[in-house]
Parts: C-alpha cells; structure tokens; sequence
C-alpha cells in the first residue's frame, strides 16, 4: 500500500487547490514545499524583506536561473540570475507565490479557448485552440469565487464572459477616491470603466479577516488572511481535516519512475539536506512554469531517457509570459487644489478599476486581433524601492549626496504616481522555452533551468495600442508628464506554459485532463499546461484548472479509502 494517495510537488495555486478538492474528497495528501511555512503572524509590512532580501525566495548564490535574451545581433546572450538584476523565483514559501500577487482577478473568456480558429495563425508563432472550451472550466471558476473568496460587483458589457452566478460572493473592497475621476473620464472619451474584482476579502470568512487596507497588498504577504493565497484559502483548511500533510523545507529533486515508465517516487532533500522517497498512487506537479520543466527534464528514468513527458522533446517549449505594457503620469499635490490633494493622497483602498473595451481588437491599423484588459492602480508605496529607482538619472547617470535627498523628497513627499498596467496574449513562440542549462549548477550539483525569452512583435503592437488608452484616460483624469511604453522584458510572476496540454502527445505533453501523455499517474495542475495565456492575470484560471485536475484525479482513483 503506497504511503499516500496523492504526492503534489509545489503549494501555490495549483498545488494547493489540487490538495483542497482531494483532501475534500476524503483522500490522504502529501504536498511537498520547498520553502518554509510562514502565516499571518510573519507577514508584517517589512520593505527590506519584501523586495532588497531574499526571505521569501532562495539565495541567488546558492539556486539560480541562466536567462537568455536577444543581443540584438540575431544570437543570444545568457547571464546566470545571480549577475543579473533580476530572477526568476515568486515566492518559495506554502502557498507560493499566491501570497504576494495583487489579487487581480479576471475569468478567461470563451474566445481565449480558440485563438487559432478565432484570430487564424500568426507567423513564428505556436498558436493552438485549447482542447477544453470556456463551459469545461466554469463551474470551476464559480467555485473559486466562494472557496478562496473573490470580492467585486458584475456589470454587464460587450466582452462579459458567461457566468452560472449572478454576483461575487463577496460586495467590491473599499474603492480610492480617484475611481471616481477614472469613471468620469471614461464616460468622456466614449470608454466603460469596469469595477475590478479582486481575491481579497471584503468581509470575514471563516478564521480569515477581512482587508484591513494597510496599503501594501501586491509583492507582501498578507497579515490578516484577506488575500485569497493558496495557503490562507485552501491549505490551512485542508491540514485542519488530517488527511492533508505538507512539509515545508522539502526541495524535490527528481521523480523516480519503473519500467513500465510509471513513477514510482518523489526524491526530496529535507532542510537538514537528508534524501527521502515518497511512495503515492498518483503524484502531481506544480512548481511553476519554470521550475515544473525543470523537474521534469531532470527525471529520467528507463522509458523517459530524456526527462518525463519529453518522448517528442515538448517538456520545457511554449513558454509564455504575460504580454503587454503600461501607462503612468503623476499627481503633483502643488497642482492640486485641497480636496483634490486629500483625495489623491488617501492610502488604503484599491483603485478597483478596469477596462475591457479592447479585449478583441478591430482596427484599420492592426485588423482584428485578440487584444486585453486595463488595470488601474497607484505605483507601489514601498519607500525603499522607489528611493532605490531615484538613484540614477535618466541618463542612467548615479545621483548622490543632496541631489539625491532632494529629488528623494520632491519625489516620495511631493507627488504620487498613478498607472495603467495593461495585459495582452504573450504568443508561444519556439524562442521561449526551458531547458537544463548544460554549465551553471545550483548548489547541489543540479543543472539549473536556462529560460530564453523571446517575445512575438505582435505582442508589443498589441501592448502598446491598449497602452495609449490608457495613458488618455490618465491624462483625463489631470495626471501630467503621461507615457505610455511596452517592453518584452516578461513579468516574471506571471508565467505558463512549458508543458502545454493537448490531444496529440508528438505537440503537447499533458492530455486534457493534464494527465502527462504516457505516464498515467503524473498531472500537472499548475499555469504549465496553458497552451496560450490570455489576455488576463493567470491565477484564477489556475485555480480553477487545478480544481478540474483534483476531480480528474479522484475519478482516477475511486472511492477514497
């Protein structure tokens, strides 16, 4: 008898909404974390931890990425992310990453299902309809509403996606008062100014509270459980029944597997650095795009002599990003009158607003293509991060000793910056994938995972026809010096791909029910298997997947024990 019914790897949103639906169901989990296990009691407002140290993520010196970016001369540069300004790690810790988004939260819509019959081919791009359509996941996205708890109000309009609820369960969180000008803007440039929901409670549920509105919510950890993080939504709930035990500090290596190319066994390092074996019947993976390739390509066995799942060489291909680009202008508090001044200096409520007016595209210019969505909010408060930014002029000239302190003052005491992140298709493209990178190893031997990037012109076109939107709408509103840019730098907390899922295992690696082809007792329930990304923030749609995958798992598995 196997030690468990089911072994995840990973305890973000896939992870933990897998772990939730089988623990639910009655069956014996194990979730496998790298990181620690930190709860409300460690998530304190603390800007060093947040963003100067690694105390959510590993240290660079001892596990990195090799990322490879265009030279601008038709090859390809690689920096190992220990000599670069930034990597690829979200968030090591129970409950991933999940504990330090936004909590922006938007359904895919039907068309995002079928991008290739809707919008046709694109040239160097992979595009593919998904093999499920909008219907297969929404009962899942509905059931993500309650579970993890999603505030916001629906109003109708042109791209509004089918919905079986009439509502969010839950009223919109507290609003800013500059939504207000954004409404009134829209309505005068002909836009329509959508509430924006969020996975942050806006009344209690259960022993989670609901915002407290510090103003730090996106890159910090929540300290009152409002935030719908995998840990606080479904995790703490899960362990409460018994049946669900998660070990933190347990970093996977590889998965073992028998002749008959079944796997057989997690091979994990506890934090003392001893090696353990986990016996299951079905095992799941979720450790990220990335870092879910990387395990894969590192787990050889008899029958998968190149990695699990990698028969046709599509482990690690297709990655994708999120696409787009964003807008921002300043409030200059001297330019204001007083109540304006107040208003705009009011810190707590989220901006909570949105716009979808552009979600398909059909312009002389561009033709019809799938473009994305609008968000508004105000630039980070983090004092520690927008100092450091200060430090070099436009020029990329260092700035120091009282030019530094005065343009420190003017800057964080003087102004508040306000955006519009826009989000587009990142297209799958063969220059974007993982792969084990064949020099650069983590501090125990394992070659690293090497990520190329290479973005799709098409997405920069998109990203910046909705950016100029926005930065009218800023402009509207009285923010001044307003710009509008793209870059295909990609947001490294939105991530997918790598091991799309599909019908034909010689192009996908997973089946539909992100079953790994071959393997019939291997799943992938985290962002891997989108075949394409959308034009949204991906967590809800992982979320909802990763519930569709614990059914498909507990079907597999009969009737719990």
């Amino acid at each position: 008898m196997s030690d468990y019914d089911v072994c995840i790897i990973g305890s973000g949103a896939g992870g933990g909404a897998a772990a939730w639906r089988l623990t639910m169901a009655g069956f014996r989990v194990l979730v496998l974390e790298k990181g620690p296990w930190f709860t409300e009691a460690d998530y304190f407002k603390d800007e060093l931890a947040c963003c100067r140290r690694s105390v959510y993520t590993p240290d660079l010196r001892d596990e990195r990425h090799v990322v490879e970016e265009p030279d601008g001369e038709g090859d390809w540069n690689a920096t190992p992310t220990s000599e670069a300004d930034y990597d690829f790690w979200n968030g090591n810790v129970v409950g991933g990453s999940s504990n330090f988004m936004s909590g922006f939260f938007h359904r895919l819509k039907p068309v995002d299902f079928r991008l290739r019959s809707e919008f046709g081919p694109i040239a160097g791009a992979n595009v593919v309809d998904w093999p499920i359509g909008y219907d297969d996941l929404e009962p899942y996205y509905a059931e993500v509403e309650r579970a993890v708890g999603v505030s916001g109000k629906v109003v109708p309009h042109r791209f509004l996606e089918p919905r079986s609820t009439p509502d969010f369960p839950y009223p919109p969180t507290a609003e800013h008062p500059v939504s207000a000008w954004i409404d009134t803007a829209c309505e005068q440039l002909g836009f329509h100014s959508l509430p924006l929901p969020r996975a942050v409670l806006s009344q209690p549920k259960g022993k989670r509270r609901s915002c407290e509105y510090a103003g730090y919510c996106g890159s910090y950890g929540c300290a009152t459980g409002a935030k719908g993080s995998s840990r606080a939504a479904l995790l703490d709930e899960a362990v409460a029944t018994g049946r669900c035990e998660v070990r933190p500090h347990s970093h996977v290596l590889r998965l073992s597997s028998d002749a008959r190319g079944r796997v057989n066994g997690a091979i994990y390092r506890d934090q003392a650095g001893k090696k353990h074996t986990v016996d299951a019947r079905i095992y799941v993976v979720a450790c990220q795009a990335v870092e879910t390739s990387r395990l894969l390509l590192s787990s050889r066995g008899p029958r998968h002599p190149h990695g699990l799942g990698n028969r046709y060489g599509q482990v690690g291909r297709n990655l994708i990003f999120s696409g787009g680009g964003i807008s921002h202008g300043r409030f200059v508090y001297a330019e204001l009158d007083a109540a304006r001044t107040a208003q705009v200096q009011a810190v707590g409520p989220f901006v909570n607003r949105t716009l979808h007016d552009w979600y398909v595209i059909d312009d002389p210019t561009l033709g019809r293509v799938k473009g994305g969505v609008m968000d508004f909010l105000f630039h980070h408060p983090n004092v520690v991060s927008r100092a450091t930014a200060l430090t070099r002029d436009d020029a990329g000239k260092l700035v120091w000793g009282s030019a530094l302190k005065r343009r420190m003052e003017t800057t964080i005491r003087g102004e508040r910056r306000i955006d519009c992140e826009v989000f587009v298709d990142w297209l799958p493209t063969d220059n974007c994938f993982v792969r084990l990178d064949p020099g650069v190893r983590d501090k125990w031997g394992q070659p690293v995972a090497s990520v190329r990037i290479g973005a799709h012109p098409h997405d920069l076109k998109v990203g910046g026809y909705l950016a100029e939107k926005g930065r009218q709408v800023l402009a509207a509103i009285g923010a001044r010096d307003t710009v509008a840019s793209v870059s295909a730098a990609p947001p490294t907390n939105l991530m997918g791909g790598g091991c799309r899922f599909g019908n034909d295992p010689r192009s996908s690696v997973l089946d539909a029910d992100c079953r790994m082809h071959g393997v019939d007792n291997l799943f992938v329930a985290d962002g891997s298997f989108m075949p394409t990304g959308g034009s949204v923030t991906y967590t809800w749609t992982i979320y909802a997947n990763a519930l569709r995958v614990g059914d498909k798992i507990a079907a597999q598995l009969g009737r719990a024990g």
